[in-house]
């Protein structure tokens, strides 16, 4: 019997309740998170239990599911404040020693098995610390596999941790679990067509059946309902710098143009970045009508030039849905030193040399021979000041 190793935290609707205002405010119907405006598609978020209830999943298109649930009511999204939430319940599980995974708000995994020393040596320490740190309901589940302890979650309730120990017991889970994979999300309702409800069905299945009929999905599917799994990817710890703009009108055009060059202005001139570069930025927006709007952007090399990065982000600015009251802008990564600032401090002697000679033979062409002179001390105890000191040229 395999001993659980993987941990699972799962706050469940957490986007929704963040977007919502709190938990609270989900009991009061069925709820959804509306689209994004300005990305295309019309696919609504996550959706309260009452939404379920009547036939509305995540992904759903807006049409259908306001068909299924005329009461459905729609959250303006809050990616801003979503980030921001997620962000905190990382930091307190770092907090613990846990080196977290978060593929998306809502659902973190961690190792559990190297933490067991620090938490009075079981497993049951591992989850009182996690649900001390959290200071929030939660699901917590374990498992031998990042799947298997999401399963284990679900089954979880606030108070008791759930428990997957092998592929066994997660035979009678069905398979709208894999939702809860970016890769497999969209397979559960093409199984449940075909009357593949659990995951021991799934995985009774021929494996060449499941990959003519869905690919690699298929067998990513395949693989999940047999208990394997790829290997955790603990995100890495990097240094956050953020500066924020409140806009005194509702901006929008050049206004916000300026109030970006304003912000980039600002973000490259804090010390914390000592001179390195900007590798990945993420510009945010509080919008008039509410919600927020958030995009990051991946900069093709790292940049340390501000013009360049307005130029970057303004095009991202563009694709603002409506007038904002607030603008943010902030480096989630850095990157090395910036060519200019190697090239001052990090040189070779030879190189510095050659430098200096080139300016100084530019200097004499234009102004003279005497245009570089060098202070030589010959008789530095004389009481004649002319004779302590003569200028002969400079040859470094």
């Amino acid at each position: 019997m395999c001993s659980p190793l993987i941990v699972c935290v799962l706050l469940p609707r957490f986007e929704l309740a963040v977007a919502a205002g709190g938990r609270a405010a989900l009991v009061e119907g069925p709820a959804a998170v509306a689209p994004e405006p300005g990305r295309g598609a019309e696919a609504i978020g996550e959706v309260s239990r009452a939404a379920e209830a009547a036939g509305v999943v995540p992904g759903m298109r807006l049409g259908e599911a306001l068909a299924r649930c005329p009461a459905l009511a729609l959250v303006p999204p809050d990616p801003v404040g979503v980030q921001d939430a997620w962000e905190e319940v990382l930091t307190r599980l770092e907090g613990i020693g846990a080196e977290v995974e978060a593929s998306r708000p809502g659902i973190a995994c961690f190792a559990g098995g190297g933490l067991r020393r620090l938490h009075g040596g079981s497993q049951d320490g591992v989850v009182r610390a996690t649900r001390a740190a959290l200071r929030r309901p939660a699901r917590i589940g374990s498992g031998p596999s990042r799947f298997g302890a999401i399963v284990a979650a679900e089954r979880a309730r606030a108070r008791h941790a759930g428990v997957v120990r092998d592929a066994d017991d997660l035979a009678p889970a069905p398979v709208g679990l894999l939702r809860r994979c970016e890769e497999t999300a969209h397979l559960p309702e093409a199984l449940e067509r075909f009357g593949i409800e659990t995951l021991g069905a799934l995985a009774a299945l021929p494996r060449s059946a499941v990959a003519d009929r869905f690919g690699r999905p298929g067998l990513r599917a395949h693989d999940l309902a047999r208990g394997e799994d790829t290997p955790l990817v603990p995100r890495s710890a990097g240094e956050r710098l953020e500066e924020g703009l409140e806009l005194e009108e509702s901006a929008s055009g050049a206004q916000l143009g300026r109030a970006l060059e304003l912000l980039v202005d600002r973000l490259l001139a804090r010390r914390e970045r000592r001179g390195r570069t900007v590798r990945v930025a993420v510009l945010s927006a509080t919008l008039v009508e509410g919600g927020t709007w958030r995009e990051r952007v991946v900069f093709r090399e790292p940049l340390a030039d501000p013009t360049r990065m307005v130029l970057a982000l303004g095009r991202r600015l563009e694709t603002l849905p409506a007038p904002a009251d607030a603008l943010r802008l902030s480096a989630e990564r850095l990157g090395p030193p910036h060519a200019g600032g190697r090239a001052l401090f990090d040189d070779g002697a030879a190189q510095r040399a050659a430098r200096l000679r080139e300016a100084i033979r530019q200097a004499r062409a234009v102004a003279g021979p005497d245009a570089a002179l060098r202070v030589l001390a010959v008789d530095p105890d004389s009481r004649v000041p002319e004779r302590r000191v003569v200028l002969t040229p400079f040859e470094p």
